[in-house]
């Protein structure tokens, strides 16, 4: 590739604070936080890559978007935004991870079955016009200008500087399964790897279930994380997620402390030999379609310990991110901590939110 700005080139990041309240007194574009994947697409002609945030190439997993891109962009550019999967109920991220295959055929069939799309947001190069130098106002309107004629599946991400619309969005879009809100000061110049952007997500607290244990990389003797459950309707203890954040101090006590809860699988509610098909539970032992080298077998905890944590938002019926713990619960019973305690989203359409990026497609 001949462009101005060439692979590997590190996007440039964000800072969570608290809410819009805690802005700092710049003038701001807001956007929304798109859950997937961020990805730079570099386009030099009928070459195409697509970067992601740690500068591995994403190009092979998404060939349909490869195709749309040479068809879509002008011949030499470079974009920043995200790759989503659309669907009837929001942004699917758990289908866009199924993505991520070694096999080819099933890279393939998943380009049919779930297509992706592109969500453009910032324009670093067109031409032969290097833009990360100036101020992000005028590569904003550059990249209107520039993506004018596109058409599904790439969009461009709605943008405001008015503080309320961004908070309506913040409140509503969330219902569509979009992040929060992010704040782009306009001067800004494009940095990578630097967070000179602002985020707001959202952030809860939930009573769930301690039900097992991860021991720490380093050894037997402390706590890795802790396994998280919710009742279902049904009383079905789900898994929902971990919290691993914890000093090394507390790591060990917490071992000591969860010795007598320890018991066998043939009494836990996640038995993996008697793992139902479609039943979400972690299982006995597994390792990571990540990492080939991270074991992911537990310790089974019989589940009468509760702990508050913090989360953003779900995916699906588990924590979208790794929950933060908050404190223990002694006063809460295991069986109360249900999935009716959870805060749940006003359903909005991605439609409502950028025109056509609805799942149906021709």
């Amino acid at each position: 590739m001949d462009l101005p700005v060439s692979p590997p080139f590190l996007p440039m990041l964000a800072k969570a604070i608290k809410g819009l309240e805690s802005l700092p007194g710049e003038r701001c574009q807001f956007e929304p936080k798109w859950d997937g994947f961020r990805t730079i697409v570099f386009r030099d002609g009928d070459e195409v890559e697509l970067g992601s945030r740690n500068e591995r190439p994403m190009t092979r997993y998404f060939p349909e978007l490869v195709d749309a891109l040479r068809r879509e962009l002008p011949d030499r550019c470079v974009i920043d935004g995200e790759i989503v999967i659309a669907t009837d109920h929001g942004l699917d991220f758990e289908a866009l991870q199924q993505r991520v295959h070694p096999a080819a055929s099933r890279v393939a069939l998943l380009s049919r079955q779930t297509p992706a799309s592109f969500i453009a947001f910032d324009l670093l190069a067109v031409g032969d016009d290097d833009l990360t130098g100036r101020p992000f106002r005028e590569r904003r309107e550059a990249l209107v200008e520039t993506l004018t004629a596109a058409g599904p599946p790439v969009h461009l991400t709605p943008a405001t500087t008015d503080r309320d619309t961004a908070q309506r969005w913040f409140t509503e879009f969330e219902g569509a399964g979009l992040d929060g809100v992010v704040a782009k000061p306009l001067n800004i110049t494009y940095q990578p790897d630097k967070r000179v952007m602002y985020k707001i997500k959202h952030e809860r607290t939930a009573d769930c279930v301690v039900a097992g244990y991860r021991v720490h990389k380093t050894g037997a003797d402390a706590i890795g994380s802790l396994m998280l459950g919710l009742y279902n309707d049904a009383g079905v203890l789900v898994s929902v997620g971990v919290i691993g954040a914890f000093p090394m101090a507390a790591r060990r006590q917490l071992l000591q402390e969860l010795q007598p809860l320890v018991t066998t699988f043939d009494d836990h509610p996640w038995n993996w030999a008697a793992h139902e098909a479609g039943q979400r539970t972690p299982r006995k032992s597994e390792t990571s379609r990540w990492n080939a080298g991270k074991d992911l077998s537990f310790v089974p905890l019989r589940p009468e310990r509760v702990v508050e944590v913090r989360y953003d938002h779900m995916e699906g019926e588990r924590f979208r991110h790794t929950a933060q713990f908050v404190r223990w619960r002694p006063d809460r019973t295991p069986e109360s901590c249900t999935y009716e305690q959870l805060e749940q989203p006003v359903t909005f359409a991605l439609d409502d939110i950028v025109p056509g990026l609805g799942p149906a497609r021709t």
